[in-house]
Formats: C-alpha cells, structure tokens, sequence
C-alpha cells in the first residue's frame, strides 16, 4: 500500500515539474518575442530601454504597466524622442486618432470633427463641418456690399449703347489668411452707357 502511495506522489510530483517546464519554456518565448528590440528588458514589465531609433510604449493595465519598443507610435499616441530614450507619449484627448504634441491633435476619431487642434462632435458657431476632411472650417461672412461702379466698356465709359459695372464687398482678414471658401464678394451686370465720347462720336453696340 505504501509503495503504490509513493508511486502516486511520484507522479504527480513528475506532472508538475513537466507543468512547470513547460510554463517556464512559453514565458521564456513570450519574453523574448515581446523584448524585440529592447536594450534592456524585465520579465515582469517587459522593455525599459530599446535601441537608437525605436520608441518605447508603455502599456498600462490597471497597476502593472509593460513596455515594447515600437517602430511607430500606435494610434492616439505621438513620438517624442529624447537624448536617453524616444518615448510614444499619450494624446490627452481619448478622441484624437494623432496628435503633433498631448493637447495638439491632427486627426480625430469617427464622428469627431477637427478644429484648431481639438476634436468635437459639433463644429463650433461660426464653422462648418466637412465631411470629406472631417474638419471644422471657418464661415466667411463678408462685409456690405459696396456701390455700382461706373458703366465701361473695355475700360471706357463712353462710346457703347450698352457696358457692365460691377460692385464688391469686403472679405474679413481672419478668413483671407485661413483661405476660407467666401460666397461671392465680386457682382457684374449689364448697364447702358449714358454718356458721348468727346467729338459726338457714338457707336452702337
């Protein structure tokens, strides 16, 4: 009876040293896979430091934060490179798909739209929503429009029955440095000449 006990705990002592070995082996493989490119790497918090030109992200998972050395910053992250490490640093927004720097964004996630570094489910007032950019942009709302001008033909105002004047309004500044599509600011139409050249000379047009 006591050798068929000892022959038991034999066993399972067997069992869990296989069972341990075989952990040990998959952890071993998953540290090295997840320390690719690193200079330095923890078993239990994966890269500290990664080689010249690669950027470290770190992972967090409530507490426990685990490190890889990355190509490229994931999205809603942006690199920062450094003297001793280039790390990928957060986008402050949770909505900004990339960011140039934590509170700049350059692109926002679906239903976001992208004004003046920020992202908003609205357009702000005075901006409209393109959906091809996903961006706000600025409405111009040009100034009054101005008085007819004289009635020429081909820079002359005498000498056709029939000529065209024109009238113009004002494009605010703030919208000609941000190149914002602005309805019409030019109108033309046909007027009649009233005025003879000099000499009584008329010509019908």
């Amino acid at each position: 009876m006591q050798w068929i006990i000892f022959m038991l705990l034999l066993f399972i002592s067997s069992v869990e040293m296989l069972t341990q070995n075989r952990w040990k082996k998959q952890a071993s493989a998953s540290l090295l896979e997840n320390c690719t490119g690193c200079v330095l790497c923890s078993e239990d918090n994966g890269c500290i430091t990664c080689h010249h030109r690669l950027f470290l992200l770190i992972w967090r998972d409530g507490i426990r934060q685990y490190g890889m050395c990355v190509h490229t910053c994931p999205p809603g992250y942006f690199g920062v490179r450094g003297l001793e490490v280039n790390r990928c640093t957060k986008c402050r927004s949770p909505s900004c798909e990339s960011c140039f720097s934590r509170d700049f964004c350059m692109k926002c996630k679906d239903k976001f739209y992208l004004y003046k570094g920020q992202c908003f489910r609205q357009c702000p007032p005075g901006t409209a929503a393109q959906p091809g950019t996903r961006e706000c942009q600025e409405t111009c709302e040009p100034g009054p429009w101005s008085e007819w001008s004289a009635c020429t033909h081909e820079s002359r105002t005498c000498g056709c029955k029939w000529g065209v004047e024109t009238r113009v309004r004002e494009v605010p500044e703030a919208a000609r440095e941000e190149r914002t599509a602005c309805p019409a600011v030019l109108e033309t139409r046909r007027c009649r000449m009233k005025k003879h050249c000099p000499g009584g000379e008329h010509h019908a047009a």
